[in-house]
């Protein structure tokens, strides 16, 4: 498949409403695969659709317990708190404190068309929320408290 350009923070179509996938056609498919590729190149956990210039709802996640594809994904459920650091592969090189659900439960549709529940505590729900917000336009810079900071990477030490 192919690696799509991540789009970043000040790019409009990230700030838009994504439009249901009405149905799973070989270019979803095809899309689903270009995301994941495109996810694991960037070593991220999470990417929407949104982020690779696809106004769908769509989100691909990998926490390290392998890839899961959502489709019109709609959180049905949370429970609990957690507040710790959050990132995005669209806004590169940055880190802030988001306080998001301990627990998450969504539905969705799988890339084979089925209906799906993903239930995910503590880097699965924070995933879960961070990737659905995307889908709407927003993202976790808005619900930052107080400052970005720079992330460190080991060229930096």
């Amino acid at each position: 498949m192919a690696i799509r350009l991540i789009r970043e923070e000040d790019e409009p179509v990230l700030r838009k409403k994504c439009k249901p996938v009405k149905e799973i056609t070989p270019k979803i498919a095809e899309l689903a695969e270009d995301m994941l590729d495109t996810m694991y190149n960037a070593n991220g956990v999470g990417l929407a659709a949104p982020q690779v210039g696809m106004l769908k709802r769509m989100v691909v996640i990998d926490i390290g317990e392998g890839p899961v594809v959502l489709i019109n994904p709609e959180i049905i459920e949370t429970s609990g708190e957690q507040t710790g650091n959050e990132g995005c592969l669209s806004v590169p090189g940055k880190t802030g404190v988001v306080t998001r659900p301990n627990y998450v439960k969504a539905k969705a549709v799988d890339i084979t068309g089925q209906n799906i529940i993903v239930e995910g505590e503590e880097l699965m729900a924070r995933a879960l929320c961070h990737e659905i917000d995307h889908l709407d336009g927003i993202l976790y810079v808005d619900k930052v408290e107080g400052e970005l900071m720079d992330v460190e990477t080991e060229e930096d030490e």
